[in-house]
């Protein structure tokens, strides 16, 4: 790394710094001022009296002003705790921790095949306009635009596991069973499927889109004035030029795709960060909110820093300041 390049991650480092705590306070606020409260179900079942439930309130440090318990919690998590949750009395570290793991597994798996079918067929449907791969590419495109995840994956479901009993309904692991490699894969191919169909359709697009416009370029006639092929012209010459947009493209869907399979993780019953999410917003956990807000934040964060980076990489007239 050179001492421009270190100065430069340094110096985005430290704008990040207000941003991420004016994320994390815009939040804090938001869930707070939601109607409701952690305390809101024990008081509808009528478990506890009001002066235990007040009793609650005050260890919990909910009687404080929101503005107070925002300053103590970020003290909390700047000495590296990120609290207790209300609904399981764990540290929320550990659960995430626990949840990430599949996320990441899931997304990751996504975003990996979307990468992997997307951008060859971009190419090749640039390469070979108004072709058979041009018509699949768009296809692939209108599919994942036009279908919302949740309906592909109840789609999926009926099919491929109800009626056609190829692949399990939910779950990581087929229940009482040994866990296998085998078994993991069954489980993850529908969710990853829904996760990675939408982000392909955007990647054929701006693929085809970015080499088109480099096709058009004086030195491009120029490498086929030469007597250069068409493959060696569009993968050599065009395709790295036309990268930046798609590694843009790439980049931030990435952050997306985290929050985004939430509603996945949900109808799959997939133990990720996404259902752990849903629960903790439904019972009013505000340090697992709060955990999870921070996750997202950060990875949207470091996605840009590290973007940024391959932009040097990839365009030489980019330079850090």
């Amino acid at each position: 790394m050179t001492k421009d390049m270190t100065k430069y991650v340094l110096k985005r480092l430290l704008y990040a710094i207000p941003v991420f705590l004016g994320i994390t306070f815009v939040v804090y606020v938001l869930i707070n001022l939601a109607p409701g409260g952690p305390l809101s179900v024990l008081a509808a079942s009528g478990e506890m009296s009001y002066a235990d439930l007040e009793a609650l309130k005050v260890s919990l440090g909910l009687d404080k002003p929101i503005v107070v318990r925002y300053f103590l919690w970020l003290w909390d998590f700047l000495h590296g705790d990120l609290g207790t949750s209300y609904r399981t009395s764990q540290s929320v570290a550990l659960m995430i921790g626990q949840r990430i793991g599949p996320s990441l597994m899931l997304t990751g798996t996504g975003i990996l095949c979307a990468i992997l079918i997307g951008v060859p067929l971009g190419i090749l449907s640039a390469y070979k306009p108004n072709s058979i791969w041009d018509n699949i590419g768009s296809f692939i495109s209108f599919i994942g635009a036009s279908v919302p995840n949740f309906f592909l994956s109840l789609l999926m479901i009926y099919v491929l596991a109800v009626k056609l009993h190829l692949f399990p309904t939910s779950g990581m692991y087929t229940s009482g069973a040994v866990q296998s490699t085998g078994d993991l894969l069954r489980h993850l191919f529908m969710p990853a499927f829904v996760c990675g169909i939408q982000p392909i359709g955007n990647y054929i697009k701006q693929t085809r889109s970015s080499v088109l416009d480099v096709l058009n370029e004086e030195y491009i006639k120029t490498a086929r004035s030469k007597g250069l092929t068409n493959t060696v012209i569009v993968l050599k010459h065009a395709f790295r030029n036309a990268l930046i947009p798609v590694v843009t493209t790439i980049s931030l869907s990435i952050p997306f795709l985290i929050g985004g399979a939430v509603v996945t993780e949900q109808i799959f019953s997939w133990p990720g960060i996404g259902s752990l999410m849903i629960t903790a917003i439904t019972s009013r956990d505000y340090p697992v909110i709060m955990g999870v807000a921070i996750l997202i934040c950060s990875v949207v964060l470091v996605m840009n820093l590290v973007l940024d980076l391959i932009y040097a990489a990839l365009d030489p007239r980019i330079k850090f300041k």
